[in-house]
Order: C-alpha cells, then sequence, then structure tokens
C-alpha cells in the first residue's frame, strides 16, 4: 500500500541555486556600515583640519608641514582615512571581479577575496608611497617632496569620502558593468586630474618642464594602473585554475 501511494506522490523539482551577490553578502554590509560610522566619526572629529588640507592642495601655500603641525590624533585619524580608502576599493575591485568572472565566488571564499583585493590596494599604495619618497629624495629637495606626498595624502583621504557613494550604487543597485566602469573611469579621471595638477605646482617651471613632466605623470601614475589591471586579472585566473 505505501509503495502503491509512493509512486503517485510527485517528486520534489531540484532547486536551482542562487548565484552570488554581493548585495546578499552581510559580511560586505557590515564592511559599509563600519565604513559610514568610521568617515562620520573622523569628519566630526577633524572637520577644520580636514578642510584647511582642501585649501592648503588648492591654493598651493607655502605653509609649515602637516605632518609636524598636526597632532597625533590627527594622524590617527588620517591613516583610518586611508584604511578606509583601501578598503573600499578592495570593494570596487571585488564587485568588478565578480561582475566578470563570477565562477571565481565557486572556487575561493568571497570574503577571502576581498580580504585580498583590499591587501593589494594597501600595498599598491604603500608602493607608490616609497616610490615618491625615494624619487623625490633623488631629484627635489625635501621640503618640495613633503608638499607633493601631503598633498598625494589629501587626494586618498577625500578620495575615501567619494568612493563610498560610489560603492554603495555599485553594491546595492543594479548597475550594468558598462555604466560601473564610465563612473568608475570618470572618478579616476579627475583623481588624476587634481593630481597633474599639483605636479604641475609643484615641479613645473616652464614649456619644456611641461612635456617632461607629462612623460613622469603617465609612467608614474597611469601605467601602474594598468598593471594593477593586469596583475589582479592574472591572479584571479590563477586562483580559478588552482583552486
Amino acid at each position: 500500500m505505501m509503495s502503491w501511494l509512493a509512486a503517485w506522490i510527485p517528486g520534489g523539482a531540484e532547486g536551482v541555486p542562487i548565484p552570488y551577490s554581493p548585495r546578499m553578502d552581510d559580511g560586505i554590509t557590515i564592511v559599509l556600515l563600519c565604513c559610514f560610522f568610521l568617515s562620520a566619526y573622523v569628519f566630526s572629529r577633524s572637520r577644520r583640519f580636514l578642510l584647511q588640507l582642501v585649501k592648503d592642495f588648492l591654493l598651493h601655500r607655502e605653509r609649515t608641514s602637516i605632518f609636524a603641525t598636526s597632532t597625533a590624533g590627527d594622524m590617527r585619524y588620517l591613516l583610518l582615512l586611508i584604511l578606509q580608502t583601501c578598503i573600499l576599493s578592495g570593494v570596487c575591485i571585488f564587485n568588478y571581479c565578480n561582475d566578470i568572472q563570477p565562477e571565481l565566488v565557486h572556487h575561493v571564499p568571497p570574503f577571502a577575496l576581498l580580504g585580498l583585493y583590499i591587501g593589494i590596494s594597501l600595498l599598491y599604495l604603500f608602493l607608490k608611497w616609497i616610490l615618491y619618497s625615494v624619487l623625490g629624495w633623488i631629484f627635489f629637495d625635501e621640503s618640495t617632496t613633503t608638499l607633493w606626498l601631503e598633498s598625494y595624502s589629501t587626494l586618498l583621504y577625500y578620495l575615501g569620502f567619494t568612493l563610498f557613494p560610489f560603492v554603495l550604487f555599485i553594491v546595492y543597485f543594479d548597475l550594468s558593468l558598462q555604466l560601473t566602469v564610465i563612473i568608475g573611469l570618470i572618478l579616476a579621471f579627475f583623481t588624476k586630474i587634481l593630481m597633474f595638477y599639483k605636479w604641475f605646482k609643484l615641479f613645473c617651471s616652464n614649456l619644456h618642464g611641461s612635456f617632461l613632466l607629462i612623460l613622469y605623470f603617465c609612467a608614474l601614475e597611469i601605467m601602474p594602473c594598468f598593471m594593477l589591471y593586469q596583475g589582479v586579472i592574472q591572479l584571479n585566473d590563477y586562483l580559478i585554475i588552482k583552486f
């Protein structure tokens, strides 16, 4: 009797797995919430100092080094902002790689990938800082090098604030990959324009120097971006093959 009933009971259909999405990941949500509270906390504690950095960057005033005049608390907050910039950059890389290589999360846990991309962002900024310090020590005086490093740091601080709404859009809104890339390129373009503006103010004194400045800028700011992109793609391919 039981076997007869079992034969007439329809079997359950096999479920279709839901593809991974960063907006469904609680870990990504927690990371972004932490970045939001970190931004609010730092801006409430160092608002005047951060605004002064913007004025000094745009007006190019000769002044005492902020590393010498700022308090230990200010420097701690600024380091937190650089960390936030690296975290949000890692989220951007993670979201982009998930769009172009969705099979990657089936080989490596998503949170491990996110941590890897954040580490890559930290390493990239650290190497850029070392490179600028060495080149400044060789070709320029200490005050000029310090001014550039401070200006570069100011861009990193505010890039963290700018990346936050961008990351919210690409994670929680159904933006196409093409639109995401366009917005990201526009953001990168304006960042590089501000960098070149500061380079021109600090290092250029004549027309001949401006031509060389463009070459150096491409070598130090544009080429590393392409190298970083290719490196991440090669790393993803290795992870897919290895795991």
